[in-house]
């Protein structure tokens, strides 16, 4: 399934996915977005397109326009992937923001923006190096295998979210 930058839409996921919801999916597919459809002003700005042969991508919808509390969600959703890639490749692997590199190429990108009433994420990780505008790396260079590392983030991103309701429900108040 390609990913074009319109898949950043309110409902998106309950029109494609039938699922109603805050919810995060993944697929793997060519990723295309051109000028017109960049979120990130400044890679819009500076003439960025993204492009790629084979991505894992994750659209997370979370109801409620919040960007700041949508760049969390995204800053969570990048260090549950930051984990498991560390655990093959240990201190190649960096974050610069909401971006993860290997070495010196790029494994990932990442961005988060509001809808009237929805906050959306998109998070693309390389599965191969096949063309790419940028020197990157890819989850075959690691050892990776996309399926099984998508199941591993969802499962986090999930099990994650579900722990910070309950924290957030066995606290009192103060004065």
């Amino acid at each position: 399934m390609p990913y074009t930058g319109g898949e950043l839409s309110s409902h998106w996921i309950y029109r494609n996915w039938n699922i109603q919801g805050d919810a995060l999916v993944a697929f793997v597919g060519p990723v295309d977005v051109p000028l017109t459809a960049m979120v990130d002003l400044a890679d819009q700005r500076d003439g960025l397109s993204i492009q790629g042969k084979c991505m894992l991508h994750f659209v997370l919808e979370s109801f409620g326009p919040d960007l700041d509390r949508a760049v969390f969600l995204q800053r969570l959703l990048v260090f549950l992937l930051f984990e498991q890639v560390q655990r093959k490749v240990g201190d190649r692997l960096r974050r610069q923001g909401d971006d993860l590199f290997v070495d010196d190429g790029k494994l990932s990108v990442s961005i988060a923006t509001v809808s009237p009433v929805s906050s959306l994420i998109h998070l693309g990780i390389n599965v191969t190096n096949e063309g790419t505008p940028v020197k990157t790396a890819a989850l075959s260079d690691c050892g990776l295998e996309a399926e099984a590392l998508a199941r591993q983030i969802m499962k986090a991103c999930h099990d994650e979210l579900a722990a910070m309701a309950l924290a957030s429900t066995k606290v009192r108040g103060v004065q």
